[in-house]
């Protein structure tokens, strides 16, 4: 039997050392358990020697592609394991051919036999709008599960492996007649007849109404802007205004402020502490304004920059003397105006006492004070109260020379829109609440002097502080 072999092409797996050999069978012997192939191909590369011998322990799987006077469409093949012998199959026994239920039938289906197209080569046709061969070569391995199991063939499922399916495919789809089953005015119809009855706009609005199709640069949702209030004052001022985040701070009128600071210097909150703390804020923004990290490190001192610090006899002047302390303390070149008075408040006294141990220079006449341009103006000249300093002949000297300079003015707790403010300022530094100020004032800031919620409280102020994580912060007109 095994001579009925003779002849037929198979491949030969011999593990993954020895590779995967192919070739046409030439002897079987079963006594040494021997199997001899004729223009042996291994591992897809034709081999220098025109036969290769095999033992059956080298074998690991052997599968027969091609039986002899057959092709790869019309013949079975039969597969063996590690440690057996080549199987030989008789002719005439039912595995020799294999039978179309097998799930391995290589026979052509019916779909395939319709699509041949005359004058075509067989060996390629068109199928399911695309090409594929119809013959295997001789050197493709097929699957490893062939169906075969203690020698039987299963039969095939037809519903897995059927072609059935592809007997519906050779006809074209009937667009046009499906699409005339669609009634395109009725559905549209129903559309509009459920957005009346849903309170939905229908296609013929009204040129008042919002229209129901927009561009793609038109906001489908109405433009109203959401306001964040967190602080409610008793006695609004003339003027709102809004944080980077969008909070409104409501400006305060100038007998509300001077009452919550009262209030605050009852519970403790002294003047001293107030002062500290605005020179510590005012210092900072200062400091960003003329550089921040950029210009202020320790490589960068012979170009330290130039402060002028114009002060007047008046809390707004002590407070710009605290402000001079700490610049002075962080390496500025500060130049403080003060002119001479016999009598000065004690917060103004103190301070100077404090800035002159700093190495700070101090002025009191505008002819000291430099004719180059600085880096930076700070402005304390203003005061709440004691208008009358305006027509000071000092007060007038170093607001011309401030107008004069080209730097930019920084001006200190500056007061409401309702009083004189002779120099022009870039930026505003206002305390804990704003002034309403006039368009003089520059761009708005707001810094934190430590006044607690319970003394909001009681001079009738709704107060959640806006500040976050910063002691100063922008402000933006509303």
């Amino acid at each position: 039997m095994a001579a009925d072999w003779l002849g037929s092409s198979v491949s030969i797996n011999c593990g993954p050392t020895l590779g995967v050999y192919q070739g046409e069978v030439v002897s079987v012997d079963q006594s040494s358990q021997t199997i001899s192939l004729r223009q042996p191909f291994h591992n897809g590369v034709k081999c220098p020697v025109p036969e290769v011998t095999f033992s059956a322990i080298d074998i690991k799987e052997l599968k027969i592609l091609d039986i002899r006077n057959g092709n790869a469409r019309n013949s079975s093949f039969a597969t063996t394991k590690a440690g057996s012998a080549p199987v030989t199959v008789p002719k005439g026994d039912p595995r020799s051919v294999e039978k179309v239920n097998s799930p391995q039938h290589c026979t052509k289906s019916y779909g395939e036999r319709h699509l041949d197209i005359p004058g075509q080569p067989k060996g390629f046709r068109r199928r399911h709008n695309s090409w594929s061969s119809s013959s295997r070569g001789a050197n493709l391995v097929t699957p490893k599960k062939n169906g075969v199991k203690n020698g039987q063939i299963k039969p095939r499922d037809d519903e897995c492996f059927g072609d059935g399916t592809e007997d519906g495919l050779d006809t074209d789809f009937d667009f046009e007649g499906n699409l005339a089953l669609f009634d395109k005015a009725a559905v549209f119809s129903e559309i509009d007849i459920s957005e009346r009855r849903n309170g939905a706009r229908s296609r013929g609005t009204p040129q008042d109404q919002t229209p129901t199709r927009y561009r793609h640069d038109e906001n489908i949702l109405e433009a109203k802007p959401i306001v964040y209030r967190q602080i409610t004052v008793p006695q609004p001022g003339a003027k709102e205004y809004c944080t980077d985040s969008g909070l409104v701070v409501p400006s305060v009128s100038y007998e509300l402020h001077q009452r919550l600071l009262s209030v605050a210097e009852r519970h403790g909150l002294s003047l001293e502490r107030r002062l500290e703390m605005t020179g510590v804020c005012a210092s900072q923004m200062a400091l960003t304004l003329l550089g921040g990290p950029n210009r202020f490190t320790p490589k960068n001192l012979h170009q330290r920059p130039t402060v002028a610090l114009l002060c007047g006899p008046h809390v707004q002047g002590a407070q710009g003397i605290s402000c001079g302390r700490h610049l002075s303390n962080h390496e500025v070149e500060v130049i403080l105006f003060l002119p001479n008075f016999v009598k000065m408040l004690d917060s103004v006294t103190s301070g100077l006492t404090l800035f002159n141990k700093t190495g700070g220079k101090q002025v009191s006449s505008v002819k000291d004070l430099p004719d180059t341009p600085v880096d930076l103006i700070i402005s304390c000249l203003d005061c709440h109260e004691n208008t009358f300093l305006m027509d000071q002949p000092w007060y007038r000297a170093a607001a011309d020379w401030a107008n004069q300079n080209r730097a930019p003015v920084l001006s200190l707790d500056p007061p409401g829109s309702g009083k004189g403010q002779a120099v022009e300022a870039k930026w505003s530094l206002s305390l804990c609440l704003p002034l309403p100020l006039a368009e003089g004032a520059g761009r708005v800031y707001l810094c934190d002097i430590g006044i607690p919620r319970q003394v909001f409280q009681e001079v009738g102020i709704k107060y959640i502080s806006p500040f976050g994580c910063k002691f100063v912060i922008p402000l933006h007109s509303a």
